[in-house]
């Protein structure tokens, strides 16, 4: 194998990171929105922060660009990974332990040099602490710089009292004027769902939802990684990540790591829809083995001629709302294309609600009333691997050749 494709090989875990959240600002791509708000917010003493979304769908990373940036621009940055564990006083000795109070000591007799001593702010904290102490020692350490402190994964914290006790820091802080801004990250689909007593810091918080990626951004994914590699993804091949990847970035860096292997190692600079094809299988034995285990919980069936397969491939292809729920309409005409026959909704009704049990799952969550309910995914991560799982089964969206297909700039090729 030539030197340079080796090289290159060697590169692939630093374009494409799908196991660990990006933390070099020059490999992070889109989130200009988000990252705009962060910084217009953390610049306004008495503002603090929410970024709630799905999970996979990059708030990690963009808080850790997010905190190398501020750390360049002087400010103090602590990050705390809260966990089930948590309670308030271990959140913030976990954060108050990252901020540092530099003094110097001057032992007695005129002969003995003065010691510098550096002692993290977390030796303050009394053995159990209320949000007053929390206010008093940020509003220390923020006398000569601001201060950030990051809370990720907050929606792991258990004891309620212990995030209502936060909220009760964050007004506190604000209504003191503290230079220090709390950016608090975590899984939810409103801030309602995340934050304890919310309604009384409302106008203190700038809440920032995280959505998928657009297409752009995914593109944006595959460019950076590309510049890194020294190769291309040709037209089809983004376009084919991108219906895939469904605007998730841990999928997108998934496929693109894996299609990019298969190139190179077929010594091909150039990736085309063949080498994401093989990208896609090595990518599901990759996925995270929750979702193969639900995956085969939800279709499983010692029937004959049982849909369950088909029908969840087609609630994975159906249109989605700005929620990202889907309606039973909207899964008929997939269906229809992917057994080759008019389907009506009588046909998998009974399908859909399997899907929302224990016993299959539960995959879907429902909302709504009977005729109208909707529909969606419980992991982001699922939808993806069914579209995928469909392809390589050999399952189809449409009664096309594979040359129709392939003409289709754009289009998936299921």
């Amino acid at each position: 194998m030539d030197a340079s494709v080796i090289a290159k090989l060697m590169r692939l875990n630093q374009a494409f990171t799908p196991g660990a959240p990006v933390n070099n600002a020059d490999l992070f791509a889109g989130r200009l929105t988000q990252m705009h708000r962060i910084f217009t917010a953390t610049g306004q003493r008495g503002f603090h922060v929410v970024l709630f979304g799905e999970r996979g769908v990059g708030k990690t990373s963009l808080a850790n660009v997010a905190s190398r940036t501020f750390q360049q621009h002087g400010q103090i940055v602590a990050r705390v990974t809260c966990d089930a564990g948590d309670t308030f006083t271990s959140v913030w000795r976990k954060a108050l332990r990252e901020i540092t109070f530099n003094s110097q000591r001057t032992p007695a007799g005129f002969a003995n040099p003065s010691e510098h001593l550096t002692t993290p702010l977390s030796e303050y904290l009394p053995a159990v602490a209320n949000p007053d102490d929390v206010r008093r020692l940020l509003e220390a350490a923020a006398r000569e710089r601001p201060v950030i402190v990051v809370l990720d994964e907050f929606d792991r914290i258990q004891d309620r009292q212990s995030a209502t006790l936060i909220s009760d820091t964050i007004k506190a802080l604000s209504d003191y004027g503290v230079n220090a801004t709390v950016l608090i990250i975590g899984v939810a689909d409103s801030v309602e769902q995340l934050i304890e007593g919310h309604q009384s810091i409302e106008r203190a918080l700038v809440q920032i939802p995280m959505p998928r990626m657009s297409s752009d951004e995914i593109r944006q994914i595959l460019d950076k990684g590309s510049q890194v590699l020294g190769i291309n993804f040709n037209i089809q091949a983004q376009e084919r990540i991108i219906e895939l990847a469904q605007g998730v970035p841990f999928v997108a860096h998934l496929l693109g790591l894996h299609s990019s292997d298969a190139a190179l190692r077929a010594g091909s600079e150039v990736v085309n829809a063949g080498y994401v094809r093989l990208g896609i299988e090595a990518s599901l034995d990759q996925w995270h083995e929750s979702i193969k285990r639900d995956y085969y919980a939800a279709t499983k069936s010692h029937q004959p001629g049982n849909i369950y397969r088909e029908v969840l491939l087609a609630c994975a292809l159906a249109e989605l709302d700005e929620l990202g729920c889907f309606t039973p309409v909207a899964v008929r005409e997939p269906l229809s294309q992917i057994l080759n026959r008019d389907i009506d909704i009588a046909n998998f009704a009974q399908h859909l609600k399997a899907f929302c049990e224990p016993d299959r799952g539960p995959v879907f969550v429902r909302d709504g009333q009977h005729r109208r309910w909707r529909y969606r995914f419980v992991s982001p991560l699922m939808r993806p691997y069914v579209v995928m799982r469909g392809y390589v089964d050999g399952l189809r969206a449409d009664g096309s050749s594979e040359e129709e297909r392939q003409e289709r700039s754009g289009k998936l090729d299921l």
